[in-house]
């Protein structure tokens, strides 16, 4: 019996520095665990560039086809912006994206017991926060034509276009409908149905699929009051699915409920392939970071817990993925915090490795 296969695309700026402390991780499950992968390594984001003169070669992009699971670390930097649209080095994620139809985006938002003083929001609202976003990555405003900058008469015009079918609204929904199920059945659908007609019918995609799932609570609320109610009391979510431009601002904003980007993973997940596995690219929510590269000051959690997402949904390792977790957990709780979740008095910073070697600690303490 092979391996599963892993594709690492370290990335830029931090994404090498994070990605080697998830390289510890899997390595541990290999040799406690009896769970081993094949891991190979490319380049994606500016480090393509630089070596290939395209955010992501062809090449590249056939063996993320292949692979059972992919996980990126960040891309971009200053040193990229002058580059022209088509050959930044964000085009190279939204080429996987796009080219692996990777369509259903998860993005959990969990706030840790040790770290809720960390919100902007008072402890009671996010202690024990755990809500998920679902989404659509593929479609929508950013991918809809006709669009580009045009002049009409004595001035430019910028155009997007929302556009979204009926199919693509009713897998994403039946993602989200599925995740409902594994988790407390209750899903909230959100859009702007009152002021735009890609969201009437977003609405009644959803409404419809729904019938077949009659053990989840559906509940539909504007993007904008949703917005409004993630501030308020997030608490009253479970799952929330939107489109791919609700979906942006509202997981962002969801994040910073838990105080820092540093620590929420995310999966993008597609279709499934031959194997019966979902094409999948896992992914830190946070940036390049190029104002700390190389500094030892980046947070690995979220790359270590993007790594046990892929645990959970690409390799039916839930029980490991919750292991994995639990160790991060277990981390947090002795008092052990990156540079962007200092604030408590007297806590020294520990270094992106040591954050690392703690969690292999937590994870040998596991067995």
């Amino acid at each position: 019996m092979t391996n599963p296969s892993l594709l690492i695309l370290p990335g830029d700026g931090i994404g090498p520095e994070v990605m080697a402390e998830v390289r510890k991780v899997i390595d541990w499950y290999g040799a406690r665990r009896d769970l081993a992968f094949d891991v190979s390594e490319d380049l994606v984001g500016g480090a393509a560039y630089d070596a290939h003169g395209t955010p992501l070669h062809d090449d590249t992009m056939a063996r993320a086809q292949e692979a059972d699971a992919v996980l990126l670390g960040a891309v971009g930097g200053p040193k990229y912006d002058a580059l022209d649209f088509s050959v930044k080095p964000e085009r190279g994620l939204l080429r996987l994206r796009k080219e692996m139809d990777l369509f259903a985006n998860l993005r959990p938002a969990q706030c840790f017991d040790a770290l809720a003083d960390f919100s902007s929001l008072k402890k009671d609202v996010v202690a024990g926060l755990d809500i998920m976003i679902v989404r659509e990555l593929t479609s929508g405003v950013y991918f809809g034509e006709p669009r580009g900058i045009i002049e009409e008469g004595n001035e430019r015009v910028g155009i997007n276009t929302q556009r979204y079918t009926e199919s693509e609204i009713d897998r994403v929904a039946r993602s989200a409908f599925e995740l409902a199920m594994r988790r407390d059945r209750k899903l909230c659908s959100m859009e702007k149905a009152n002021v735009m007609e890609s969201g009437v019918l977003w609405r009644e995609v959803v409404t419809e699929v729904a019938r077949e799932y009659p053990d989840v609570a559906l509940s539909h609320m504007y993007a904008d009051a949703g917005a409004m109610q993630l501030t308020r009391w997030p608490k009253q979510f479970d799952v929330i699915v939107t489109d791919n431009l609700f979906g942006d601002l509202l997981s962002d904003l969801a994040a910073m409920l838990t105080g820092s980007l540093g620590m929420l993973p995310s999966a993008s997940l597609g279709a499934p392939m031959a194997n019966g596995r979902p094409k999948a690219l896992y992914e830190p929510v946070h940036g390049s970071a190029p104002d700390i590269t190389g500094q030892g000051k980046a947070n690995p959690i979220a790359c270590i817990l993007s790594f046990a997402m892929a645990l959970r949904y690409s390799f039916d390792q839930g029980d490991e993925a919750t292991r994995l977790e639990k160790a991060v957990e277990a981390v947090l709780a002795k008092g052990l915090r990156t540079a962007d979740l200092l604030g408590e008095e007297g806590v020294q910073p520990v270094s992106t490795t040591e954050m690392g070697d703690a969690v292999i600690s937590a994870l040998d303490a596991s067995l």
